[in-house]
């Protein structure tokens, strides 16, 4: 079982040349339907409210197989619009509320569970924020844990605590994911990749930079590399980030690098296999911006197009 934790939203995209459209989404929810959808049993630890959107929200995660073990709340479903620039680019605004129950008082949540993926407002949002951080320090010891800070400045805009509270991720993750985008924000001062080499120093095996259509670049214990960006016509951007982290997670997993107790192959990881992961997780994004909204493709998508884990 591979366990996500994290927001689960409504996407209301606006541009000027169609129609307002919604979809399900929230970076973590989007990674785990791309899980699933890439053939892994897992499950998503997210709030989201009894109204017509939560509802909508639940449907959505059990059309794709995720299994949802929390009930919904008497919260508002949470919204963020995402206005599309002329080449497809999305700039988010954001009606939220995040709080979770104490999942580390929830033992039986992680039992089986080899991997946990978390990020984005779900790891700088108070006052959820301090309970996801507790359910991954408690996860830890028996599961390899992912991170994606997927920054939103127009949330968190306190640059000094969002880099506080990433690094305090970081030091508990096995896997990392980051724009350059992300780390340009957080280390204004610094090139994305040394910024890279120093969250390496703190304790993850992977850290892996994204960089658009310049393709991503990652750094392990054994060295760096990058591969190149497929060329495909975009038709917008949302969760193409989450599509690459759900394909990055997943080509790991078939390698069976998941579980604390593979933490020491994962850390020796080399280059070369890093790099099929990427190709793997580039495969993915570049489906996913293809088609309109968070929509991460299926193995059997990318397997036609000659992508194998």
């Amino acid at each position: 079982m591979l366990t996500v934790i994290g927001e689960a939203l409504i996407d209301e995209v606006i541009s000027d040349t169609a129609p307002p459209r919604a979809h399900v989404g929230g970076s973590p929810l989007n990674v785990a339907v791309g899980l699933a959808r890439l053939g892994h049993p897992t499950q998503f630890l997210g709030r989201y409210g009894e109204d017509q959107f939560g509802r909508r929200i639940r449907a959505h995660l059990s059309e794709n197989s995720v299994l949802t073990p929390l009930a919904p709340d008497s919260l508002p479903t949470s919204v963020a619009s995402a206005r599309l620039d002329p080449v497809g680019g999305a700039n988010y605004t954001f009606q939220l509320a995040w709080e979770l129950p104490d999942l580390s008082r929830r033992e039986f949540l992680f039992n089986g569970t080899t991997l946990v993926h978390t990020g984005s407002i779900a790891s700088m949002l108070t006052p959820g924020a301090k309970d996801v951080l507790a359910a991954v320090r408690h996860a830890r010891p028996s599961a390899t844990i992912s991170y994606d800070p997927n920054c939103r400045p127009t949330i968190v805009k306190d640059a000094d605590y969002a880099r506080e509270q990433a690094e305090k991720f970081v030091a508990l993750a096995d896997i990392v994911k980051a724009s350059d985008e992300d780390l340009q924000w957080l280390y204004p001062d610094r090139d994305p990749r040394e910024s890279a080499r120093r969250w390496l120093s703190l304790g993850p095996a992977v850290v892996v930079v994204t960089r658009g259509s310049k393709g991503p670049w990652a750094v392990v214990e054994r060295g760096e590399c990058e591969v190149a960006a497929p060329s495909v016509p975009v038709v917008d951007t949302v969760g193409a980030g989450d599509s690459f982290m759900a394909a990055l997670l997943s080509a790991l997993v078939d390698r069976e690098l998941d579980g604390a107790q593979r933490r020491n192959e994962l850390h020796s990881v080399s280059v070369e296999q890093v790099q099929g992961v990427l190709a793997f997780a580039v495969a993915a994004a570049a489906v996913t911006v293809s088609r309109a909204g968070a929509n991460p493709p299926t193995r059997d998508e990318l397997k036609v197009q000659g992508e194998y884990a």
